[in-house]
Formats: C-alpha cells, structure tokens, sequence
C-alpha cells in the first residue's frame, strides 16, 4: 500500500502498518526522524514520563562510561573502540579475512553489578524532557534566515532550533546537513540546502554530507525495527544515495564518534560452539559480522542485557514459604499453576498466549498479592489496562464495587516508567515493587525495555507475557522474540485457546493457515469490494448501518484498522469518510471538532484512542481513555489525527467490540501474517473484513511471516547467561 512521510512524534506512523514490511536498506527512504515537542508551562504525563527516561540513560550511559574509555567527537579512538576500527579497516582492506582480525573471542561478561540509582522525580524541568522553553525570537529568527538563504522551509526554524540548540544558526551554515537531523527532512532535501549555502564547495564526497547520511540511514533503519546494520547493508545504502567512498565514509563517521561499530560471532546452525585449538588456524575460527550503530541503541541493548543477566543469576526475594506458593499453585487452573510455580524460583519467566490467556497472569498477580507481595503488572495501553483490571476480578471495598486500575495493581507501561501510575519509587530510584508483569510484551522496544529492567530492585522477579504471534514493537528491537529464541529462563506456554470463530480464525492464522469458519452469529463477514473508493463506501456503511443495526455495537464501540496511512483507502481517507458521517464539522480546532474519534500519540510508537473535548487558549482538550489531555496548539499537528480508523500497529494492546479490517487492492504489498493476525485479533464479538486483496490475503498469511531484525541482543546475552533446558 503506498504511504506517505508522515509529521514528526509517531515514529508507528511512517510505516504502511508495521515497520518490519520494509528491510534496513528501503527503510531509510521511507520514514522521518521523530522530533522533539515544543515546550509548555505545565507537564503533561508524556513529558514527565520522558524525563524519567533522559535521567535513566544519563545514568546508563553514567555506567557504561565507566567501563571503557570515552570518544570524543573528532579524537582518535583508543582502546577497544581503535582496535575494532582497525580490524575493520583491515577486513575491508583485504588485509587479513574477518575470522582472522577477529580471533580472540570477547570473554564472557559477569552479571551485572548493582547500578547506582538516583530518586527519579515524578516531574521534572521542561527542559529534562526534551521540551525546550519558548526559544528566544532573535535565536529563531536568525536560523529562519539561514534556512531561507538555503531555500529551505522557514517554518522549520522553531524545530531546528529544539534539535540543534542556540547554536543552530551556525551549526548549520558550518555543516548544512545538520539539517537532516530535522524530522521529515529527506537526504535531497538537505543537498539542496547545502548548495544554496556552500555553492562551489559542494559536492557528493563531503566527508560532513557523508557523516550525516550515515547517521540518517541508521535512524531510518530503527524505525524499521533494527538497532544495527551491517556494514555491507550500509555501505551499499550509501553508494545508492552517490557517496561515491562508502567504506571511507563509515570509517569517518566512526574516527568522529558519529556511530559505533561491533563483531558479533555467528554460530553455524546445528554445529556446537567450540573455540579453535592453539594448534588451529587463524581461518578456521567462527565467522563474525560487521555491525554499525548509534550510541543510543547500543547502550540500550548492553544495559538490558546487564539487567536481564542480573535478574537471572540473582535469587528472587522470599516472599512466602514454599509450600504457600505451591498451594497457591495448586489453586490455579492449568497453565496458570506452571505459572506460578516458575515464578516462585524464578527472576525472569516468560509467558506466551493469545487474548483468552490473559487469564494466566491474573491469576498471578493476585496469587502474588495473597502472598504479600507488591505485584503489579504493566500494559502497553490504557484499554488493555482496564480489560486486564477486570480480570484480577478484584474489590475495592465492602461494598463489592470493582477494583480500579490502582487497587488491583494494574498500570501502563508508560504511566510506570513516568511515576504517574503504579507503586512509585523507592529512595534508590528503584520501583517499590517486588513482581512485575509485563503484559504485550512484544509491543516492548529496546530502551523501553532497558528502562524498566534496569529500574528493578534486586531480588524482584519479572514476567513477560504477550503473544508472540502479533507485530513486533514500532521502536527498534524485537525484544520478546530474541529472549524466546535464547532460550535462558523459563517458558511457560497457556493451553488455553480463544473461544468461538474469532478464536478460530486468528489462531489458524498464527499457523498459517486462512480457514473458514463457521459463523451463526455473524461473528465473521467477508465483504468483497472491486476497488478502493468501493471499500471506503462499503466501510462506511459497516460502521453506521450495517453493524449497529444486525449486531447492536455502536459505531463508537467498531474499530476501522487498514495497512497504512496514504492510499487511497488508508487511514486519512478513511477517517474523512467517517467523520463526515458520524461527526461533520468545519474543523475550527486544527482540523478538529468536539466528538471527534481520535488517536494521540504521547511518544513515538505509543497511540491512545481518545475523543475531543474542546479547545481553548491553552490547546486541543482530549478524553484519553477517561483522563483529560491537553494538547498544546503547537503540538496538536504532530501528535493528535482522527481516529475513526487506524493502522494495526497503532491498535496493538487494544481490543474492541466490533472491527472492521479494510484490504484494499493496493494494501496487497503490507499484507503479512503478523499484520493479518494483529487485525483479526482486535475483534472481541465481531470481524468484518473489506477484501479486495483477492489471493495476497490467504498468500500472506501462508508465506510472509515477520520481516527479519538486526539486533544484537542474542549475542550480548549468550556470555552471561546459561541456556535454559
């Protein structure tokens, strides 16, 4: 499905529906580089959540800074990061083969030390959270005029002047693809710019247009889902944007500490590791890949390898005897025994299961809280949030009125790592809680996940449960499939199938197969169309007419997911289309109008269905999932679109009573079996599928299965942990 560039702050959104449809080297020609908001006088819940998480990587980086010695831009690298650089240069050079540079194996790591942690404020300065105060007027008004001698769009300037700083009037006249580092801007883009302001002096073998391109292409490539790329992947990435030294170029942005480079042994499938004799030659040792990185992700990576070894090799906290956790297991139904009996012995324990599974953890958690622990456990999103409170099945009081979210220990992940929701922290810094449980777990990223493993106290166990079928997270990494392949800590597997056709049809799906189902109460309609402006009227006419009237759900209560955002039946059409039925409006707010379906994006991959409000002075007021968000005007483009229909990445964690799945023809290329079962899985009671994909449904669902990631987190994990039977 054709998609288009999509503004700054939902890094989702750039993808026609799941950033893995779309390998490293496209990706950088696909998406925009999230940006960084504007500020504002009050904080709002993501800006608090997003100083929580600067000042923990200040502390990761804090720590990794102390275990090797630092580069500084424009220094010659030393120690490990030169020995590395070298060896590159020799494998490149043809010097010596890459099994020979790399002979001696990087010795296993121990478990982590016990991180130093500071309190973490539940708010924090404007400026903690990325979200600069209004920037002085002469500042932007002096980058405006840069921009415009470039011939640049001067309504960039604000921005520029949040991701650059006060300096980005020089910034950018001494190195004009700095502007590349401004979201949506495209590698044309900035050399145009550069030749509006360099004129003679340009040229494609820039040694700074060449740095900048390789950062750009490295953030492209996580937003398709990598944290790192091969070399060769990159190099060839830069030879297509007429860098006409890619090799050079790499080995540059590395001496200038732009990117990180990395070995990583492979391991031939079926052959036992072994290291080489003393006896043997140099070639015979096992082969290694080349990988390029930004800082970022590798520090994430590293640090969520560190924590996970840390809860591994640590003793969980006794709380309860033994014979209480079995009894409680005994208790438990099924799966949900093996559950229990894991996490009693257990630091770190995974859980895999569809939507009827969910069960299983919340018989943990309540197990946990019987035994006195604080258990808690953690969705990706505020709908899955009050389906999981439902199941605790817990109380708030005498009068039997249902517990909420806080009583039965039920938070987001994002209102955990932002101090609004949950237990807090304790005097270290730590989350004062002693089991967490991680639900959607696929949904995590990298430095989400770093985040909160490195914000468990020791002696705290951790679950992660989550479908591994569904799409993998929008950020980078694929964090729940990489700890499922390795292996290092129990799994425990739900036999507990979803019921009914729907349950039917989506876990045929998650095999492969594209069944037909027996449908008497119309749990599952196939709606053929010949073309997309037929697919827009038929979903249309679903969701007014067809559903309330034979199903009784009201149109409010269906949820329209369709591949992408561009297309002629993609979420902008689309949501058009609906608004125009069930809410018309002129649109006075930005494009809004009170009553408005809407999906906000806090951060980017994070999207919260929500309704308007109002606007006033202080901005676009939204109802998110029964709390108030007000979204400042100058953050409204960005961060808040129509709702009515969205991509299956951005309703990942929710579920509702109605869904309309909308394939049009030119969706055919997005289709994949974790895009079709993350869809046809948000259906609770009802799924309508507009099809006019003809065979590249029941094709997809059989042969494209996820689309590779390259992540180094397997092999960061492999010295520190033993593999689990």
């Amino acid at each position: 499905m054709s998609t288009e560039p999509e503004p700054a702050g939902d890094a989702e959104e750039t993808e026609s529906g799941t950033p893995d449809t779309t390998d490293a080297t496209d990706a950088v020609a696909e998406a925009g580089s999230p940006a960084a908001g504007e500020g504002a006088k009050q904080l709002t819940e993501a800006e608090a959540e997003l100083a929580a998480q600067r000042i923990e990587r200040e502390r990761i980086e804090k720590r990794k800074a102390e275990k090797k010695a630092a580069v500084a831009a424009g220094a010659k690298l030393s120690g490990k990061a030169a020995d590395l650089l070298a060896a590159v240069r020799a494998v490149e050079s043809g010097e010596k083969p890459a099994a020979a540079v790399f002979r001696e194996p990087e010795p296993p790591r121990r478990p982590a030390p016990e991180p130093v942690r500071q309190p973490q404020p539940v708010s924090a300065p404007a400026e903690a959270v990325g979200v600069t105060a209004a920037a002085a007027p002469e500042t932007v008004e002096a980058v405006r005029r840069v921009l415009a001698e470039g011939g640049a769009p001067e309504s960039l300037a604000a921005q520029a002047v949040t991701t650059l700083g006060e300096g980005a009037e020089e910034q950018l006249r001494a190195d004009p693809w700095q502007l590349l580092r401004i979201g949506g801007v495209r590698p044309e883009q900035a050399d145009g710019f550069a030749r509006a302001l360099l004129g003679a002096e340009c040229g494609p073998e820039d040694e700074r247009r060449g740095r900048a391109l390789i950062v750009w292409l490295l953030e492209q490539a996580a937003v398709a889902g990598h944290t790192a790329l091969e070399m060769s992947t990159l190099t060839a990435a830069l030879t297509r944007q007429s860098v006409p030294d890619p090799d050079a170029a790499v080995q540059d942005a590395l001496a200038e500490g732009e990117a990180l480079v990395f070995q990583d042994a492979l391991d031939e499938p079926g052959v036992p590791v072994r290291e080489p004799s003393q006896d043997e030659d140099d070639e015979a040792e096992r082969p290694v890949r080349v990988l390029v990185g930004l800082e970022r992700y590798a520090l994430a990576e590293e640090s969520l390898a560190d924590g996970l070894a840390r809860l591994i090799n640590s003793v969980p906290k006794e709380d309860g005897s033994a014979a209480q956790w079995e009894e409680a297991a005994a208790s438990a139904p099924g799966s949900a025994a093996e559950l229990i009996r894991a996490v009693a012995g257990q630091g770190l324990v995974l859980h895999t299961g569809g939507e009827a599974s969910l069960t299983e953890p919340a018989a943990l958690l309540r197990a946990a809280r019987d035994l006195g622990l604080r258990a808690w456990a953690a969705t990706h999103s505020p709908i899955g949030r009050a389906r999981f409170t439902t199941l605790t099945g817990g109380s708030a009081g005498a009068d039997d009125v249902p517990a909420g979210p806080e009583e039965a220990g039920v938070t987001t992940v994002a209102g955990l790592l932002a101090g609004a929701e949950g237990p807090g922290r304790d005097a270290e810094g730590a989350f004062a809680l002693d089991l967490l449980v991680v639900l959607d777990a696929p949904a995590l990223d990298v430095e989400t996940a770093a985040l909160l493993v490195e914000s468990l106290p020791d002696g705290a166990r951790l679950v992660l449960a989550g479908d591994p079928a569904v799409l993998w997270s929008a950020g980078p990494g694929r964090v729940f499939a990489d700890l499922l392949a390795a292996r290092i800590c129990p799994q425990v597997a739900s036999r507990r199938p979803d019921p009914g056709p729907l349950g039917e049809l989506v876990s045929g799906i998650g095999i492969g197969e594209l069944n037909q189902v027996e449908a008497p109460g119309k749990e599952v309609v196939i709606v053929p169309v010949r073309d997309a402006g037929e697919a827009v009227h038929r979903t249309v006419q679903l969701v007014a007419d067809s559903v309330p009237r034979a199903l009784g759900v009201p149109a409010e209560e269906t949820q329209v997911i369709t591949p992408g955002h561009g297309g002629a039946a993609g979420t902008r059409v689309l949501n058009a289309a609906l608004k125009e039925r069930l809410n018309p409006g002129p649109g006075r707010f930005g494009g809004f109008d009170p009553g408005d379906r809407v999906a906000y994006s806090s951060a980017p991959g994070r999207t919260v269905p929500g309704r308007v409000v109002g606007a006033d002075a202080d901005g676009l007021h939204l109802s998110c999932a029964d709390e108030a968000v007000v979204v400042p005007k100058e953050r409204v483009e960005q961060s808040v679109r129509h709702g009515w229909a969205l991509t299956a990445h951005q309703a990942v964690g929710g579920r509702w009573p109605a869904v309309v799945a909308v394939l049009p023809g030119d969706a055919a290329q997005a289709l994949s079996r974790p895009w079709v079962y993350t869809a046809f899985g948000r259906a609770d009671r009802h799924l309508s599928v507009v099809h006019g994909v003809e065979q590249a449904l029941p094709r997809a669902v059989a042969e494209i299965a996820a689309k590779p990631r390259t992540t180094r987190l397997p092999v960061l994990l492999a010295p520190q942990v033993p593999t689990a039977d």
